[in-house]
């Protein structure tokens, strides 16, 4: 055989690996499964996970478990910092697994793989399919077998990994990509009158078409189209054309409505499309000059984005100054002068399609915000200052109270979850299920709103265990509003002999 040919052959044999520390220990996997590097990004917390689950994140439209390999170790938690990262591995679902620090990428000749023999390590050499000796400048690098790792730590998962075969060998995303730092905006562009102009992602709360009817309001000022009917409250529509004095041209199926926000209060500004989220280095983003920077009604805009070497210029809006605009104020305070006969009138007019939509109750424990269906929610009430202890009532209940002469039996939906208890406040409600002719009421931290959900932005959750997803079983992923909303089943808060229980309670 030719020298070149043997030079070929020992080149395919190389086997790629990404290397990794956790503690003060280096790690190695197979590239193949790895799809790419991130930053660790903000998560979900999910009620009833396997401890080592950090979170849910949303990554480009996909929800991706966040899984911290320090707790799988047994090592103390530390805080992220610049140099934590997020291994995003594909073995049956994309996992993201939290390491203190992404090493380098290594080609390793098979003849340097030994099989695990007597080594200490903070690991359990179960969990490892080989060892790695005096490559990249380490005397010895672990190979982590991430399939048995989760087969331990995630039952479920590693049943969907058997059963799609994938295990090993999967494809894999050559390049790498890590999330953009915290010196980058991130904005909603849209389009007025062709020229371009964007806002704060953090101060848009959603996107929707332009409704085929919108409620006229006499008397109000020309920027003023009118008002809508939007998740059950109205919304004051104001044109930017106008505002900004630009010739007027009627909505079609470009036109979009941005629903912004600030301080609990939202307007919804009409305009001609919407382009994309842009992420943007701070470094191109300048102040508005001076010498065209105005007062009073025009100060909307503060500054300016250079993008394409200058060429594409994006005027930010401030939501600030926005809402300080006599146009702003005037659709405001048209909509609060409105009457109870004209709010009939703006909600008859809705005439969204509940076939394509899912009305939820949504409430939070703490910062995650989950949903119910609305049909299933019976009422919600206060928590009373002391709840009613019924002696031998079952230990999941935390007492009862007297709803209008029925006794109704209230579990705490923190404990229910396996969430840390808090103290009680006034903002916290107990919502009232029926479940299977039992009622029941839940006490959450809070209820924040009814909200129509796509059937699109509804997808099923992450099997992370087999409670989980039995109660968890789908996930709300809005994605433009950047928020993920775990629906809960009712249905299954309560089972089996809990149900007798309960029905005993409240004879």
């Amino acid at each position: 055989m030719p020298l070149d040919d043997d030079l070929d052959e020992q080149v395919s044999d190389i086997r790629q690996f990404v290397t990794f520390v956790v503690g003060e220990e280096v790690f190695a996997v197979d590239m193949a499964p790895v799809q790419e590097i991130i930053r660790v990004p903000e998560v979900v917390r999910v009620p009833l996970a396997p401890p080592s689950l950090q979170g849910l994140a949303n990554l480009r439209g996909k929800v991706l478990p966040i899984i911290a390999l320090r707790h799988l170790f047994g090592l103390p938690e530390r805080e992220h910092d610049d140099t934590t990262r997020a291994l995003v591995i594909d073995i049956g679902q994309p996992l993201g697994f939290v390491v203190d620090r992404v090493a380098s990428v290594i080609g390793v000749e098979p003849a340097k793989i030994e099989a695990v023999g007597s080594i200490s390590s903070t690991v359990d050499t179960q969990l490892l399919s080989g060892l790695i000796k005096d490559v990249g400048g380490h005397a010895m690098i672990m190979v982590l077998d991430f399939a048995q790792l989760i087969s331990r730590e995630f039952a479920d998962i590693a049943k969907l990994a058997k059963s799609a075969g994938m295990t090993a060998g999967l494809s894999r995303q050559a390049e790498t990509e890590e999330e953009e730092d915290s010196d980058e905006l991130q904005l909603v562009s849209f389009d007025v009158a062709g020229q371009e102009y964007a806002v704060a992602i953090e101060n848009v709360q959603e996107i929707v078409q332009v409704p085929e009817h919108i409620v006229q309001v006499p008397r109000s000022e020309q920027h003023v189209l009118g008002v809508m009917s939007l998740r059950n409250r109205l919304l004051p529509l104001v044109s930017l054309r106008r505002m900004f004095a630009l010739p007027p041209q009627e909505a079609d199926e470009h036109s979009r409505i941005v629903v912004v926000s600030l301080g609990g209060t939202s307007v919804g500004l009409v305009m001609d499309s919407v382009n994309e989220v842009l992420r943007v280095a701070k470094a191109v983003v300048e102040a508005m000059p001076g010498l065209l920077a105005r007062d009073g009604d025009m100060a909307d805009i503060s500054d300016i984005c250079r993008l394409d070497e200058g060429k594409r210029l994006v005027s930010i809006i401030s939501t600030d100054n926005l809402f300080r605009h006599s146009a702003i104020k005037e659709a405001l305070t048209t909509v609060d002068s409105m009457n109870e006969s004209e709010r009939a009138d703006v909600e008859d007019s809705d005439e969204e399609s509940a076939d394509d939509d899912e009305q939820v109750v949504v409430f939070r424990l703490d910062k995650e915000e989950f949903g119910v269906p609305i049909e299933s929610v019976q009422e919600i009430v206060r928590v009373p200052e002391e709840l009613t202890h019924v002696p031998k009532a079952p230990a999941f209940v935390e007492g009862v109270i007297n709803l209008r002469g029925t006794v109704l039996p209230v579990i705490d939906l923190r404990r229910r979850l396996g969430l840390q208890s808090v103290e009680r406040t006034d903002r916290q409600r107990v919502m009232v299920f029926l479940i299977e002719g039992a009622r029941t009421g839940f006490i959450v931290d809070s209820v924040a709103e009814v909200l129509k959900i796509p059937k699109t932005a509804i997808e099923p959750a992450p099997q992370l265990s087999s409670e989980q997803s039995q109660l968890l079983a789908r996930m709300a992923n809005l994605e433009k509003q950047q928020r993920l909303v775990q629906l809960i089943d009712p249905t299954q808060l309560v089972r089996g002999r809990e149900l007798a229980d309960l029905a005993a309670l409240s004879a």
